[in-house]
């Protein structure tokens, strides 16, 4: 039950933003956080997941060590973040590399998503966890100064603050900004998981993270903790064609694994090998939306995390890095107006402006990062439909290679320094004359 009393932080949504932002505020003495979840539990929702060197640190810098050990997550021997091969000859043409100093924990990972997201839940205490609550509404209850949050059940809760981590098609979002519903962009992958077993017996199958591309689609494959493995198959249509297949598609739906073959019935035979041993497939069609204007809702208590922020539909397999790296930001802003030690001073709950501060601060922190990433993203997406038009031109062989080694580099996604930009955003406050000097203590700094 909440505590009203103390900062009540509500958190719609239990994934990986809003896991990684109650572990990051569970140790203030004086904040109170709860979690509200639509689903009735925590399940097995997604395929694989990565995680950058961003995301591996924030992990890190939570203390969720647990999701860095190899039991979960995978990591390429070559220290390389991704392989492209060639989709008929398998060759090597190209390679991601890190640009700045990685240690090798921080490398970046594959993980099966519902392993990373039971990493995260066992740091935070279940009873704060409250499921088969779908958000409806949120209103300013003048009586007690509180957010009063409405539930598709019929039921309330109270908040200070609220932080919507619901997805990609956030609800929280579109109650505040109804014209930010996400739209299809045309892409839609088939991902499937299973035990490494199905395709032990295939010669020379990739040991590591390996990105295959062709004229008209990709293919992924991926060793994943526990032994499992995982491929991602995918289909781009023009999302305007009215007759486009899987316009109407839903989201985890099941798929007939027949397709998937038919699609790669004329690559090599190495990954006709691996189609031919997945056992089954889900599809998942990629939606995107246009950047919020503010991410400060709600007269300044409300705000977002993940993709309920940055609805980018496919940031270079980053969206998980992303959400982490917005669960510390939002919780070091919370931190920074309302340190540990002034609440242990008696010095009350921040007040209002103090709030609207902090989620200033937040958004200061992580907009500019998450706008470029979204307008690179969009970009990109448009240029696959064009080339995938059935207008285009098809594409040659020396035209692919060199597609494949020009193609967008993404370190600076992958190994966006956080904790730089919420020091610069704090400065920036402060520049403008519209922030107090840091409160935040030199304990809590060491601790984030």
């Amino acid at each position: 039950m909440a505590d009203e009393a103390k900062l009540q932080i509500a958190i719609i949504g239990a994934g990986i933003a809003g896991l990684g932002a109650a572990i990051a505020l569970k140790r203030h003495p004086a904040i109170d956080v709860q979690i509200y979840e639509k689903a009735p539990e925590l399940r097995e929702i997604g395929a694989s997941i990565a995680l950058g060197p961003n995301g591996m640190r924030t992990l890190e810098r939570l203390g969720v060590e647990n999701a860095l050990d190899d039991e979960i997550a995978f990591r390429n021997k070559s220290k390389y973040p991704m392989i492209y091969r060639h989709w008929k000859t398998n060759e090597i043409i190209s390679t991601d590399s890190h640009v700045g100093h990685v240690k090798d924990r921080h490398l970046t990972a594959r993980f099966y998503r519902a392993h990373l997201q039971e990493a995260l839940a066992k740091h935070v205490d279940p009873t704060r966890i409250h499921f088969s609550k779908a958000f409806e509404s949120v209103a300013f209850d003048s009586a007690i100064q509180k957010l009063r949050i409405a539930f598709t059940d019929k039921t309330t809760a109270t908040a200070d603050i609220i932080l919507g981590a619901d997805g990609i098609h956030s609800a929280v979002r579109t109650f505040f900004v109804p014209t930010s519903s996400t739209a299809w962009t045309g892409w839609v992958a088939f991902r499937s998981v299973f035990p490494s077993s199905h395709v032990a017996h295939i010669q020379d199958l990739p040991d590591e993270a390996t990105h295959f591309w062709g004229p008209d689609r990709t293919f992924f494959v991926s060793r994943l903790g526990r032994d499992l493995f995982t491929v991602v198959g995918s289909y781009q249509a023009d999302p305007a064609a009215p007759d486009a297949p899987y316009k109407d598609s839903t989201w985890n739906s099941d798929s007939d694994v027949d397709v998937l073959r038919e699609f790669y019935k004329d690559w090599s035979p190495l990954v006709r090998r691996i189609v031919d041993a997945v056992p089954s497939t889900r599809v998942y069609p990629n939606a995107a939306a246009h950047p919020l204007e503010t991410w400060v809702l709600g007269d300044g208590r409300v705000t977002l995390a993940g993709d309920a922020a940055h609805a980018h539909g496919g940031a270079f397999a980053a969206g998980g890095s992303l959400a982490l790296d917005d669960a510390w930001a939002f919780a070091s802003a919370i931190l920074h107006v309302f340190p540990a030690d002034a609440a242990a001073s008696a010095s009350g709950k921040p007040s209002d402006a103090e709030i609207r501060r902090a989620l200033r601060i937040y958004e200061r922190t992580r907009k500019p990062h998450t706008d470029r990433v979204m307008s690179v993203v969009h970009q990109t997406n448009k240029s696959k439909v064009a080339r995938y038009s059935r207008a285009a031109e098809p594409e040659t062989d020396e035209q692919l290679r060199a597609r494949i080694k020009n193609r967008v580099d993404p370190s600076w996604i992958h190994e966006h320094d956080v904790q730089a930009a919420f020091a610069q955003a704090v400065a920036d406050e402060v520049k403008a004359g519209i922030g107090a000097v840091d409160r935040v203590s030199v304990g809590e700094q060491a601790r984030l």
